[in-house]
This record gives C-alpha cells, structure tokens and sequence, in this order.
C-alpha cells in the first residue's frame, strides 16, 4: 500500500552505494576546482568575502572616480558691465597737497602733505593737454594737485578755475598718457528708477575705480548749503538723487548711465545714522557750461548788481516798523546793506536800507531766492527790473547787470 519498515530486508539491499558514491565524488571535485580557482585569482576571493553594502559603496566610489571634473568659466557681460568698461578709464583719482608748518630745533619749517583726495572725470582732450572736471571742494586750498590715471600713471595737474556756487573745478594734465575721454549724456531726460553707476575712488587709492550701481531716486532736487559756515544757507544746488553708494573719495567721480555716459558730478550725500542711499549728483546738463566757462576763463561770468544784502527777516520787528518804515505785513524781503560806486544798482540810482522784493516780476523773499534767479536767469550786460521800497514808498529801478565779484 505504499507504506514501508526500515526493518524490511528486501529495503535494506536496495542498490543505493553506487548513487550516493558519484555524488560525493562529484562535489569534492567542484571544491578542489574552486579551491584551484581562487589560488590561482585571489582577488576573487574578497568578492566571494564581500557584503552587499561594502560592494555598494565600492561600486559608489568607482563611479565617483570615474568622473572627469571641468572648470567652468562664464563670461559674463551685461549693459552694466559694457558701460563700466566704456567709462572707467575717464575717471581719476586727484590728491589734494598743502605746506604744512611744522618746528625743528632749528626753526620753523614746511612740508607737502596729501589733505584730502576725491575724484574726477577725463571730458575732453586736445592739443596735447587732457581737461578733467571735478569738485570745488575737492581742490580747495590746494598748493598742489596730483591726479591718478586708472592704469595707476600719477600726472602733477594745474587748476584752471573753480566755482564755489556749483561746486565744480577744472584741472590741466598732460594728454600723452591719456587715451579715454568721457562721453556726456543727457541729465534732463532721466527717469525716476533708471539704474545708475557711480565710479570713483572712495576712501582714495587703496579702492581706486570703486563701482557702485543704483537708481535714479529723485531728479530737480535742491539741497540748502552754508557755503562759508555762518549758520545762514547762501545756496540751493540743484541736484540729481541717487541710492549709488556715494562715499568720501568718490567726489567729483562720474555717475553713468546704462549706454557707459556721464550724466552727473557726484558732490555729496547725507552722512546721518538714521538716513541711508542718499546721494546727489551735480546734473551734467547744468554743469556743461560751468565747465566751459572754467576752462575758457578761469571762473563763472555771472551777473552782479554791486551790492551787499541782509535778510528783513534777521532784522528785529522795530527796525522793520520804524527804521526801514516798511508797510504794516511785510516781514521778507531783502535789505541793500551798502552799494558799491558805479556798479549797476549806484548807476540805477538805489540806496542803502531800500528793500528789493521783485526782480522782473518775480516776488523775491531772501537773499537766496535773489542770488537764484539772478544767478539762473540772467547773464552779464542784461537789464533787470527791480521793486524795491524806500521809506515805506514803493520804488522801481532798471539795472544793467555787469560782471562783478558782489551780487
């Protein structure tokens, strides 16, 4: 039925030896060929030997070794980057260089020393001579001057003329090692957030050719200046604003437009803890003929009247009433302190104590606003309408304006 004893001797003489005996035959001869085999390869014995994360990693790192690494390089160039590369040659580094005095036990001596340094922008080149704007306040007091070329050529420079009022300044160098000149834009056509770059040497020649990027954050901006440090604001500059970082050194360098063209003189910005970007940039359009002028003769023609003033609004209220007599209301105006002989306002028969408060129909309040509408609208040998009043008496006069060094 199927079933069967261990007993049974029919079972017991079954013919298995020859079976069983090839078997093992067969295996220790598969043992003594691989035995063989690794003798022979050795190497195969550690992959035998391996676990499956050590052949991962393995694999890993034969495929890491296997990558050939490149270097990339990009060439970057944008209309920032063309315009950096078509002005920054044109802007210099200019060194301010006074005598100071200083004692020996043998006396009393003197020596040159760098004051101050800023910035200044190549226009213009002929004749063997390169002409370089900058600022006023950059030159100041000078005794010598020394400007720095981009390649690091230091050139001696002679001031041609310089202007308080706008704080601008024309220096001389010799044009032979000079090979890029600036190229001037159009100021009156920027718009508010066009992107902007100031170049200059901030902080001097340590960081030389410094490039900030900004925009144009306000343009017809007027800043109040107290040109001789009295207290008493004497000028309004009309300025462009910028948020180009605009540092100490950077004066009289270039503020760029995306086409590579100087469109402003950076001068100044507000040094305060709570303020930040804020910087202004004399405008190009309204420096070009201050320049011109600089360059040609040295200083600004400008109108004068020959007269010295004094604001009716430092006078004190009695003085106004009973000195001046002037009619009950008017506090502004501007009183004529002295008159020089034979100026325009002698020649036109005005006194002192007489109060201007119109020039050619413009009401005019303080001296400021006298000194900008003469200084912006009219030019040596121009005739100017002025009322004033004398004793409480309203007064008009025509003046013929000359080129004079008072107003």
């Amino acid at each position: 039925m199927g079933y069967y004893d261990d007993n049974d001797e029919s079972r017991s003489k079954r013919p298995r030896g020859s079976r069983g005996g090839s078997f093992i035959s067969g295996l220790i001869g598969v043992i003594i060929g691989a035995l063989l085999v690794m003798i022979a390869f050795p190497s195969l014995g550690d992959v035998f030997n391996k676990t499956d994360e050590q052949t991962t990693v393995e694999n890993a790192q034969n495929s890491q070794n296997n990558v050939t690494g490149k270097t990339v390089s990009l060439d970057v160039t944008t209309d920032v980057t063309k315009a950096v590369q078509k002005a920054e040659k044109a802007v210099v580094g200019i060194a301010n260089i006074q005598s100071q005095n200083f004692w020996t036990q043998r006396g009393q001596g003197k020596q040159s020393q760098e004051t101050g340094s800023g910035s200044g922008v190549i226009y213009k080149k002929e004749n063997g001579k390169a002409f370089i704007v900058t600022n006023n306040h950059v030159v100041e007091g000078a005794d010598q001057l020394e400007v720095t070329l981009s390649d690091g050529k230091k050139l001696s420079a002679k001031l041609l003329g310089s202007d308080v009022w706008t704080d601008l300044a024309v220096i001389e160098v010799d044009g032979k090692d000079v090979n890029t000149v600036a190229q001037f834009g159009d100021s009156d056509k920027l718009k508010l957030g066009e992107p902007v770059i100031a170049i200059g040497n901030p902080l001097g020649e340590n960081f030389a050719g410094s490039v900030t990027q900004g925009i144009v954050s306000g343009v017809n901006r007027t800043v109040p200046m107290d040109l001789n440090d009295d207290g008493i604001e004497d000028w309004e500059a009309e300025v462009l604003q910028t948020d180009a970082a605009i540092n100490p050194g950077n004066s009289g360098g270039a503020l760029v437009n995306v086409a590579g063209q100087v469109v402003g003189i950076n001068s100044m910005k507000i040094a305060q803890e709570a303020v930040e970007g804020i910087g202004f940039s004399i405008p190009i359009k309204s420096a070009e003929p201050v320049i011109n002028d600089l360059e040609k003769y040295g200083k600004i023609k400008r109108p004068a009247m020959g007269v010295t003033l004094q604001n009716v609004s430092d006078i004190p209220a009695y003085h106004q009433q009973e000195t001046l007599r002037l009619p009950r209301g008017v506090t502004q105006g501007i009183m004529i302190e002295s008159v020089s002989p034979g100026s325009p306002a002698g020649d036109a028969g005005m006194q002192e104590m007489d109060v201007i408060f119109e020039l050619d129909g413009h009401k005019v309040n303080n001296i400021l606003e006298l000194r900008k509408y003469l200084y912006t609208s009219k030019k040596p040998g121009d005739s100017m309408k002025v009322k004033f009043y004398r004793q409480g008496k309203e007064k008009e006069a025509t003046l013929k304006l000359t080129n004079e060094s008072r107003l």
